[in-house]
C-alpha cells in the first residue's frame, strides 16, 4: 500500500516540517523563495547543495529552503525547463537550433551554447515571480496552516505474535 500513497505521504511530511519550524512566517516564506528560485535554475543535481551554501550565506532559512527546492524534480523538469529554455530562446531572439549529423568538439561546443544561454536567461526571467510569488503565497499560508490540527497518517495493524 506504501506505494501508492508514498508520494503523498512525503508531500505531508514535508508540510509538517515546514509547517513545524519554529521560525516566523517571513523567515520561513525568504528561505522557501530563495529555494524556489534555485529550484528554477538549470542546476539539476546539486541544487539541493547550492540551496543550502545560499542559504547559509544569506542566513535564511535552511529547511525551508531545501523544501523550496522540489519545484524542480524528476517529474517536473523536462516541462521547466522547456519552458525556460523557450523564453529565453524568444528573448534572445534565436532560431531553434538546427542539428547536424557530424558530432565534433566544434558543433557540440556551439550547439551548447546556443542551449545554454538561452536555458539561463530563461530560468531567471522565470525565477524571479516564482520567487516572489511563493515568497507571497508562504508567508500568507504559514499562519494559517499553523492552525490546522494535521491528523497522524494512518498506520497498518500491527501482527500481534502468533501463539504457537
Amino acid at each position: 500500500m506504501w506505494r501508492r500513497v508514498g508520494f503523498f505521504r512525503q508531500f505531508k511530511l514535508n508540510l509538517i516540517r515546514l509547517i513545524r519550524l519554529r521560525a516566523e512566517p517571513d523567515a520561513i516564506a525568504r528561505g522557501m523563495a530563495l529555494g524556489l528560485f534555485i529550484g528554477m535554475t538549470p542546476t539539476f543535481g546539486i541544487q539541493m547543495l547550492l540551496a543550502l551554501l545560499f542559504a547559509f550565506l544569506l542566513r535564511q532559512n535552511k529547511i525551508a529552503a531545501l523544501i523550496g527546492v522540489w519545484n524542480t524534480n524528476p517529474l517536473t523538469a523536462p516541462f521547466i525547463y522547456g519552458v525556460e529554455y523557450e523564453v529565453g530562446r524568444i528573448l534572445m531572439g534565436l532560431p531553434h537550433p538546427a542539428t547536424t549529423i557530424k558530432f565534433n568538439y566544434e558543433t557540440l561546443r556551439e550547439l551548447g551554447w546556443l542551449v545554454a544561454s538561452p536555458l539561463c536567461l530563461g530560468s531567471v526571467v522565470l525565477g524571479i515571480p516564482v520567487a516572489l510569488i511563493g515568497y507571497a503565497l508562504t508567508l500568507r499560508f504559514i499562519p494559517v496552516l499553523r492552525q490546522w490540527k494535521i491528523r497522524r497518517w494512518p498506520r497498518p495493524p500491527q501482527n500481534e505474535k502468533p501463539s504457537e
